[in-house]
């Protein structure tokens, strides 16, 4: 059995109170005035990337998916909101029967994406597609944040491998999201047993410094690991002095020993001065693993160190500095009536100071340059040029209420890393700079 079918104690058995009131609120009113069937297309978008990104990185559309399965109202919910006074009585007969039967197309999760791209698409009537507003945007703003800053550190390690460490530094729920997240932007495993057990990410970790405080001697705690997981496995170094701990560890290790762990001081000196030591005691194959408060920027600065490995915790589930991705979710056509065969007519609300939306069930694809290259990403409503109809980026992910695009959690850390391969070469630069695309609009 996949370990993602098994869930976990924390889990909860429906996601239909992760929203907001106004959205049942609106659901009373529509019902009231007859208006909750029209068919209606929601998008999620934004309109910019955080200052400095060059591009965004879609993550969490598995999470939805499972999401929009769970939104159930149990009777334990409907009496919370009758309790409460939320919506009247018709309203929570209505709830009761709920279950989305519309259209969810979106980019696919390890997809890039820029200002306007539509990220996701809802469609059904507006009662059922409304309701799924808050969710939706608090697992995409979420994992995409920490997707990009994983993905801007995956570029910046060039190869080397990436250890998602930073469960202690956010909610416990948000922990396991954020290690799925960091694994489709590119890191290689996560410390989180959590986030191992549910998505099946790889998992590792061996000892912190209070399990060498613990014994009398630094050798007497380093034999003890060694005796306990073998000579493979890693060895923080840095709790007494770096030199004389290297030099103990190959002692009881011999040249097998997997790794040593660095966590404080000059890493970039550190380094150089550990691999010099390990090659000289015959150590050749043991590797080098780096922590201590990275980001992509500490990273790209080890890029000439003999690292091979770094762990990064506080400014990856944070977003490296932009913790969401501002993403919104739009109503941008709706049918006149309740009509099925009603035509659908583009809705956008008019608005200045940067909150400008465009009406319209939008396409969009993404046209290289002659070399194969991306060189923009094209947004329209209405029909799509032939020219662009293999490149469209929209693919289907519910329809008629049924799941129908659910993938390995792999299948999208692979589609990153080949989508970030086709872009310019300066999307993976980390000086700040515009969109490497420019968004066109038909």
């Amino acid at each position: 059995m996949d370990a993602a079918d098994l869930g976990l104690p924390v889990d909860v058995p429906s996601t239909a109170l992760f929203t907001d009131q106004y959205e049942l609120t609106m659901l009373q009113a529509a019902l009231r005035a007859g208006t909750a069937g029209r068919r209606s297309v929601f998008e999620v978008f934004t309109r910019r990337l955080p200052n400095g990104r060059r591009y965004g990185v879609v993550a969490g559309t598995g999470r939805v998916l499972d999401a929009v399965e769970n939104f159930r109202f149990d009777p334990a919910l409907l009496g919370f909101l009758r309790e409460r006074g939320v919506v009247d009585e018709a309203t929570l007969g209505w709830l009761a029967e709920y279950r989305f039967r519309g259209d969810v197309w979106g980019y696919p999760e390890g997809e890039v994406y820029f200002p306007g791209s539509p990220v996701m698409r809802v469609e059904g009537s507006f009662a059922e597609c409304v309701l799924l507003e808050t969710v939706i945007l608090s697992i995409l703003n979420h994992d995409s944040a920490i997707a990009a800053a994983a993905s801007r550190m995956s570029a910046a390690a060039g190869g080397r491998g990436l250890i998602e460490m930073g469960a202690r530094r956010t909610h416990e729920l948000a922990a396991v999201a954020a290690a799925r997240a960091a694994y489709v932007g590119g890191f290689d495993s996560t410390s989180d047993l959590a986030a191992g057990f549910r998505y099946g990410i790889p998992t590792v970790g061996t000892s912190a410094h209070a399990f060498t405080l613990l014994h009398d001697t630094e050798r007497g705690a380093f034999r003890a690991q060694v005796d306990s997981l073998g000579r493979g496995t890693t060895l923080l170094v840095d709790t007494y002095d770096v030199a004389e701990a290297v030099r103990t560890a190959v002692d009881i290790a011999g040249p097998e020993l997997g790794a040593v762990r660095i966590d404080s001081g000059d890493l970039l000196l550190v380094a150089h001065r550990v691999r010099r030591q390990l090659d000289e005691l015959g150590a050749v194959n043991t590797r080098i693993v780096v922590t201590s408060d990275l980001d992509e920027y500490a990273i790209a600065s080890l890029a000439a160190a003999p690292v091979d490995a770094y762990g990064v915790g506080t400014q990856l589930v944070t977003g490296s500095g932009h913790p969401t991705c501002s993403m919104v979710y739009k109503l941008v056509a709706r049918a006149r009536s309740t009509d099925p065969g009603a035509p659908l007519e583009a809705v956008a609300k008019k608005s200045r100071g940067g909150k400008t939306s465009i009406g319209g069930r939008k396409w969009a694809a993404r046209r290289p340059d002659e070399q194969g290259v991306a060189e923009a990403e094209v947004v329209g409503t209405g029909a799509v040029p032939d020219r662009l109809a293999d490149r469209q980026l929209l693919v289907q992910l519910v329809e008629g209420g049924e799941v129908v695009a659910r993938e390995p959690l792999d299948a999208a850390r692979e589609r990153h890393l080949a989508v970030r391969g086709g872009l310019p070469l300066s999307a993976t630069q980390l000086s700040r700079g515009e969109p490497v695309l420019p968004t066109e609009y038909l």
